[in-house]
């Protein structure tokens, strides 16, 4: 089984924790998230923020600790089938409930796309008093939906 996981992105203070499913071949060769650029999530993020725009991935991580903002994904191991968030197999889940418990300060976790929903709902439990939302997929995969439809919903289910 491979490792499909990258080290998590913790602030010292996150109030929204966003999971993902897992990092795709590109991600992981560059060990940055998102690094796609057919992906929505950094301008949805910087959007959200306010904050200016940046290619820069040390800044861009610099604008998530600046906004509280944590990220990883579910699968820290799995078979990868082929590529896509939907084509890992026998996963093994990253500690994600560890980790909302280790900082009181995580009022929301939000599921970048329906799969990372449903796997953490196989093989974890909800916490009480956290916030859960499902958004839509920022993947350039998920073609159902423009870039604005993406970030309506994400601004709609953020905190």
């Amino acid at each position: 089984m491979e490792r499909v996981s990258l080290d998590p992105i913790l602030p010292r203070n996150p109030t929204v924790f966003i999971i993902g499913t897992k990092p795709g071949n590109m991600e992981l060769r560059k060990e940055e998230y998102y690094a796609n650029n057919g992906n929505a999530f950094w301008k949805i993020i910087y959007e959200l923020t306010e904050e200016v725009y940046s290619k820069n991935y040390a800044e861009r991580i610099d604008v998530l600790k600046r906004n509280h903002i944590a990220i990883w994904d579910i699968c820290q191991f799995g078979e990868r089938v082929r590529p896509g968030a939907q084509n890992v197999k026998n996963e093994v889940p990253n500690p994600i409930n560890e980790i909302v418990e280790m900082y009181p300060s995580v009022k929301q976790v939000i599921f970048n796309g329906q799969k990372a929903h449903d796997l953490y709902e196989k093989h974890f439990t909800k916490i009480e008093g956290i916030i859960y939302e499902t958004v839509l997929s920022t993947s350039p995969a998920n073609t159902r939906f423009s870039f604005r439809e993406k970030l309506n919903n994400w601004k709609k289910a953020i905190l």
